[in-house]
C-alpha cells in the first residue's frame, strides 16, 4: 500500500487548509489511520488519528479543537482550522496494516507511511 499526502502549502495565521491523503494498492476502508508532523530539529509528533470504522478519533493537546480528521474509502482528511505558526510542518500520513485497528497515537502503531506535505503558517 503506499499513500499520497497533499493539500499543504502557505496559509495566514488564522487561515485554513485541508489535507488529503490517498491510498492506492489497497483501499484501507477498515485501517486505523493518522496524521503526525515533524519540523526540523524536533521528533515527529502526533496530531491526530482516526479508528478503523471512523467512528474514535484522538488528538494531539495542541490541535485539540482546531482540527478535524475523517476518513472515507481511500482517502483520510485533516480539516485544520485556526492555524499559527507553530503549526507549521510536514505533515505525514500513516496507516496500520492491520485491520480494525484503533485512533493510536504512536507512531509505531503504523506501517504505512506517505512522503509528506508541507505547511508553512506565515503572513
Amino acid at each position: 500500500v503506499q499513500l499520497q499526502a497533499s493539500g499543504g502549502g502557505l496559509v495566514q495565521p488564522g487561515g485554513s487548509l485541508r489535507l488529503s491523503c490517498t491510498a492506492s494498492g489497497g483501499t484501507l476502508s477498515d485501517n486505523a489511520m493518522g496524521w503526525f508532523r515533524q519540523t526540523p530539529g524536533k521528533g515527529r509528533e502526533f496530531v491526530a488519528s482516526i479508528n478503523w470504522s471512523g467512528h474514535l478519533t484522538s488528538y494531539g493537546d495542541s490541535v485539540k479543537g482546531r482540527f478535524t480528521i475523517s476518513k472515507g474509502g481511500v482517502k483520510l482528511y485533516l480539516q485544520m482550522d485556526y492555524l499559527n505558526a507553530e503549526d507549521t510542518a510536514v505533515y505525514y500520513c500513516a496507516a496500520d496494516r492491520l485491520t480494525r485497528g484503533g485512533a493510536y497515537t504512536a507512531a509505531g502503531n503504523l506501517d504505512y507511511w506517505g512522503q509528506g506535505t508541507l505547511v508553512t503558517v506565515s503572513s
